[in-house]
């Protein structure tokens, strides 16, 4: 079955850094769009970056220049590396593999991991 196993999270202050990691098993990975996405409480699930199959990226403004993703098909991982953190990054942290296929959709998440950012 599908599993998600989401490493990273924490406390940090403003300006520090923080690196996720997202590894996953049970699917085929490399066929994947890959993402992370943030939900701050009492606020909407949103996208921090993604990357597809073809590592095209696509980042949310508000982290642009701040964050990077990556992906390593062969240890079906993605990584997020986050620098200059600030206190409106502070939400919990989603692992997001989806896959657009002739029908159906198929759009798997992990089960978050917390990031604060805070003096």
């Amino acid at each position: 079955q599908m599993q998600f196993v989401e490493s990273g999270g924490g406390s940090v202050q403003p300006g520090g850094s923080l690196r996720l990691s997202c590894t996953a098993s049970g699917f085929l990975f490399s066929a994947y769009t890959m993402g992370w996405y943030r939900q701050a409480p009492g606020k909407q699930r949103e996208l921090a970056a993604r990357i597809n199959p073809g590592n095209v990226i696509e980042y949310a403004d508000s982290v642009k220049g701040r964050f990077t993703i990556s992906r390593d098909n062969a240890k079906q991982s993605v990584t997020l590396q986050m620098s200059d953190l600030k206190p409106e990054d502070t939400a919990v942290y989603y692992c997001n593999a989806f896959r657009a296929t002739i029908g159906i959709n198929l759009d798997y998440w992990g089960q978050g991991t917390q990031v604060t950012v805070s003096s």
